[in-house]
């Protein structure tokens, strides 16, 4: 097949979610308004278009981008509205560590991982929205590297690589108490075992933490 990530955004249906938390052991529902999210994770031939750098270590043009930084997924978005003279989404201030998230603007964003959550299961309540090797790159199938995306089946709102190939960003802090400006990963990598290729898995990083298994896809509001 051939993808086309740069231009296709799905629209997501309103729900709700519920998030768990191992270390805690809480659960909390969230109730999500409709929003739009891109089928594909952000590839490196869109990256260096908007970005004007190719951050990767492996290189494709269909490959996902990864060694990006929450902070560089951040600046993405904003670089890739202004390009389609949307109005940006964040008001960053990398200096102190600081964003603001401009809820009202039309421009692209990270999803919150609310929104990853319900769009990756896609209606369905199990572990994955399909047979492992079927809709993901993971440890036992990815000969230890990186894959283009849309290379396994997608979810039935038509969002592919939801689960393997790279984690993804997305907007929230992880623990703000515990963990301070750390923020949430979503979807498992490439390199990872199964378990961690799981709708619910979270896990956490600093804003400033760049691998080669870790990269984003951009959502967007809809109008209220």
């Amino acid at each position: 097949m051939e993808a086309h990530p740069e231009t296709e955004l799905i629209t997501i249906p309103s729900g709700q979610v519920t998030l768990s938390d191992r270390r805690t052991q809480h659960s909390w529902p969230v109730e999500l308004a409709s929003y739009r999210l891109a089928a594909f994770p952000i590839t490196q031939a869109r990256y260096v278009q908007v970005a004007g750098e190719r951050p990767s270590t492996a290189h494709g043009d269909q490959l996902p981008v990864e060694g990006v930084s929450w902070w560089d997924a951040a600046r993405f978005c904003n670089a890739l509205s202004r390009r389609e003279r949307l109005v940006p989404a964040y008001h960053l201030r990398p200096d102190a560590e600081e964003v603001e998230w401009d809820t009202s603007a039309d421009g692209y964003r990270l999803p919150t991982e609310a929104e990853w959550e319900h769009a990756c299961r896609a209606g369905t309540t199990g572990a994955r929205y399909g047979q492992l090797d079927e809709i993901a790159w993971h440890r036992g199938n990815s000969d230890e590297r990186i894959h283009g995306v849309g290379g396994k089946r997608p979810n039935a709102w038509g969002l592919y690589d939801m689960l393997g190939n790279v984690w993804e960003w997305c907007w929230d802090l992880y623990d703000a108490e515990v963990y301070g400006t750390y923020r949430v990963l979503r979807g498992g990598g490439w390199f990872d075992e199964r378990w961690s290729c799981r709708a619910s898995v979270r896990r956490r990083s600093h804003p400033t933490f760049k691998i080669d298994d870790v990269g984003f896809r951009i959502a967007r509001s809809l109008p209220r």
